[in-house]
């Protein structure tokens, strides 16, 4: 089935997403930039036409790819839903929750297919134990970045624990009890580094902290639930599953084996580095797009997901703000 597709914004993420689109079953058809420069640069690079304006682009297309700044998603998903074009678009997907309750009810009304590109959903260590039915009663998280000037126009929430927080939101589907959170504006103007702790009805904890001005970089989730321990580390694609298994009646102890007395009797430790598969996480994602498209698959990361993430973004940054005084 031929569906043909462009994109809107051709940055850093945006050259990346054009040279992912070509790998994928749509027919790309071109690009729209506000930059006149770009345009002529990209064109070139990439053999690929740029329009004039997005309403040219949009008037070409069946679906539409948008990787533009964060503050004009919202009037660029707008455009399109309203000319009747399926929408992928890059996270946080609106800077405005009223903006996204808008968006949520012409996607409903028109029944066209959108998806956000939450792209840790697509990370290898996470879809190594995405169907493994956790139930993690802590989590901590880690995702530390260094200071680059490009993103900087929204708070760190927004920018970069906005993926942890649409994770967590898919390992614990309790209702948030509680919140609180912490962040400090060092080399911008909005908060460079958060900590928010979130509680949830059923007793899970969540711990996450957010920094944009680390020394190294760190992507990483620890789970812990009943006689389970897993580390998922984004950034080297690795996951690591500790398990305290049963000793079977008359079993005998295997002199190389790691064993641990518990209130609940002696265990064994089992030590599990999974075989994860590389992959293109971009390409994943595009490629379940034009699935959902064509063949009418579920949207891996809907509309709904990501006004849930955007919600509780905002509330963990309206604990921070009252925090900084």
């Amino acid at each position: 089935m031929s569906i043909k597709i462009g994109l809107l914004g051709a940055g850093h993420l945006g050259k990346i997403h054009l040279k992912c689109l070509k790998n994928t079953p749509f027919e790309l058809v071109g690009f729209y930039d506000p930059s006149p420069e770009t345009c002529q640069k990209v064109s070139q690079e990439h053999n690929i036409p740029s329009y004039s304006s997005v309403e040219e682009l949009l008037s070409q297309v069946d679906a539409i790819d948008i990787v533009s700044t964060t503050n004009t998603h919202y009037e660029l998903c707008h455009k399109a839903l309203s000319a009747g074009k399926h929408v992928f678009v890059e996270k946080p997907f609106v800077k405005d929750l009223k903006q996204g309750k808008i968006l949520m009810d012409m996607v409903k009304e028109k029944g066209l297919a959108f998806q956000i590109g939450h792209v840790e959903r697509y990370n290898p260590a996470y879809k190594q134990v995405a169907e493994m039915g956790l139930q993690p009663k802590f989590i901590e998280g880690h995702r530390l970045a260094q200071f680059n000037p490009r993103g900087t126009d929204v708070s760190v929430v927004l920018d970069l624990m906005i993926h942890d927080i649409d994770l967590i939101l898919q390992l614990n589907q309790s209702a948030v009890q509680n919140i609180y959170a912490n962040g400090v504006s060092v080399a911008s103007d909005t908060p460079d580094i958060c900590n928010a702790r979130i509680e949830f009805e059923d007793g899970g904890v969540v711990n996450l902290t957010a920094s944009r001005i680390s020394m190294k970089n760190m992507r990483k989730l620890r789970l812990f639930q009943q006689d389970a321990y897993i580390s998922l580390d984004f950034l080297n694609k690795e996951t690591q599953i500790i398990q305290l298994e049963e000793l079977s009646d008359g079993s005998k102890e295997d002199e190389n084996g790691i064993y641990i007395d518990t209130n609940k009797g002696r265990k064994r430790i089992k030590i599990n580095q999974a075989d994860v598969q590389p992959n293109n996480a971009i390409e994943d994602e595009l490629n379940d797009f034009y699935l959902s498209i064509g063949e009418g698959k579920e949207i891996s990361v809907s509309i709904e997901d990501g006004y849930r993430s955007l919600k509780l973004a905002y509330q963990i940054m309206d604990k921070m703000e009252s925090n900084l005084g």
